[in-house]
């Protein structure tokens, strides 16, 4: 091997030594960045189950405790998450909670549950009913409210998890009644 090619070879060997490095710093970068979020998230999800392990012990969850007269949406939201806020980042701070308490201190007026719309619209007929049926008449008896068909198709299955309704399978059609 002459000297030449020795030289050559060992300025490759720099060049892609000097690649790499760059690739692994940033993919260093983007994994820091990653975790970042995560541990966000993370302390978001812990936020949310604290608080749903709090209105476990009501018998029907969609009864939530009434709010008292003089104090609003936003301050109980505050003071349910006081404890834990401090461990989240700002980025996170503003996040899903905060926007519900927000949307809830607009004072909208309470809706019933679609989950409990559905169940009801299937307590008025004896056949078995397709998602989207159901659907159509929600849209068609409260137009105000838009849910997506897989939502509706969610909220079916959750319904049926918790043996409200059960789920009929004909062919490749999905049926749903009520659980009588």
């Amino acid at each position: 091997m002459t000297s030449q090619s020795a030289a050559t070879l060992r300025s490759r060997y720099v060049e892609q030594a000097a690649s790499d490095l760059e690739e692994n710093r940033r993919r260093q970068q983007e994994l820091t960045e990653r975790i970042t979020a995560l541990k966000q998230e993370e302390s978001l999800l812990a936020d949310i189950l604290n608080l749903a392990e709090q209105y476990e012990g009501f018998a029907d969850a969609s009864r939530l405790p009434e709010q008292l007269q003089d104090e609003p949406v936003v301050a109980k939201a505050k003071k349910a998450t006081a404890g834990t806020t401090t461990r989240r980042s700002t980025a996170a701070g503003s996040t899903a909670a905060d926007t519900s308490a927000k949307a809830g201190a607009k004072g909208k007026s309470r809706q019933p549950l679609l989950g409990d719309l559905l169940a009801d619209m299937l307590g008025t007929s004896d056949e078995p009913r397709l998602a989207k049926e159901l659907r159509d008449e929600l849209l068609e008896k409260f137009p105000d409210r838009n849910p997506t068909p897989q939502v509706v198709r969610n909220t079916l299955e959750s319904l049926v998890a918790k043996g409200r309704i059960q789920r009929h399978k004909q062919q490749r059609s999905v049926m749903y009644t009520l659980v009588k």
